[in-house]
């Protein structure tokens, strides 16, 4: 497609980061409104958001870099060049996730109800990377023969080129943008603290274990003939089966009890 949106002189724009930028710069401003809403400080969102912009992007690329230690470590400045893609969501994820604990913990910031306000956000901005992902030519799929199959030309784009392939960025885009309706819906009749972020653990990683089904970039070993990013979101969506149901139980519990104390 066109790994380069324009060019100033000898300063190049490159679309994948501009479209990964304008995810952050969206994602933090829904979670800024959202926070107003909830009666949350929304200047202490930002902030908080501006952190997790930081470690997510260092936690995306340490995985990526995790996936090929030998490129790397012959090519250590290659690293640093994440304009051209090599961003693992998941590796962002897990990493924005650990500092956030910390850091709500530390300015007594109440976790749970911070993440469902942000959990929409994480979908909106992550559908518009993966647009950057698509124009840049990475995170592309195996070879298709549909009709709506998409052929990379352009001589700079990490796809293979001249072939009809899945179009893989688009659907995860899509799915993204539907996780964030129904996300934006679900939000407003939530019942306890946590459901929403969830709902959104849940969600995002049956979907992304779908398409990765369909992908054909390298992304690492293989874990039960499963790559790490289906094998991460199995499990994380597990888990938020589990403590969803857990969470349901707590809340019917604390129902009954108010309303038997509520009678007496």
């Amino acid at each position: 497609m066109y790994p380069t949106l324009f060019k100033l002189g000898p300063l190049a724009i490159h679309t994948y980061g501009f479209f990964v930028a304008m995810g952050f710069l969206t994602g933090i401003l829904l979670a800024k409104k959202e926070a107003a809403r909830v009666g949350e400080d929304p200047e202490k969102i930002v902030d908080l958001c501006f952190y997790i912009l930081i470690f997510s992007v260092l936690g995306a690329r340490i995985f990526y870099v995790l996936t090929m230690p030998g490129y790397f470590f012959s090519k250590p400045l290659e690293i640093f060049k994440i304009w051209e893609g090599g961003l693992v969501f998941y590796g962002g994820f897990i990493s924005a996730v650990i500092f956030g604990v910390i850091y709500m913990k530390k300015h007594g910031m109440p976790f749970w109800k911070i993440a469902d306000l942000i959990s929409p956000s994480l979908a909106i901005g992550h559908a518009l990377g993966r647009i950057g992902c698509f124009f840049a030519g990475c995170c592309y799929g195996r070879t298709c023969e549909l009709p709506w199959s998409i052929t990379f030309h352009h001589p700079e784009s990490l796809a293979p080129l001249g072939i009809g392939l899945h179009p893989t960025q688009l659907y995860e885009a899509f799915s993204n943008v539907m996780i964030f309706c129904i996300l934006r819906i679900f939000r407003l009749r939530k019942r306890f603290e946590g459901e929403v972020f969830w709902l959104y653990v849940l969600m995002y990683g049956i979907i992304r274990s779908i398409i990765e089904a369909f992908r054909e970039d390298f992304r690492g070993g293989f874990i039960f003939s499963l790559s790490p990013s289906q094998f991460i979101g199995l499990c994380l969506s597990l888990i938020a089966i589990i403590m969803l149901i857990i969470s349901k139980k707590t809340e019917l519990r604390i129902e009954k009890r108010s309303r038997v104390y509520g009678r007496n």
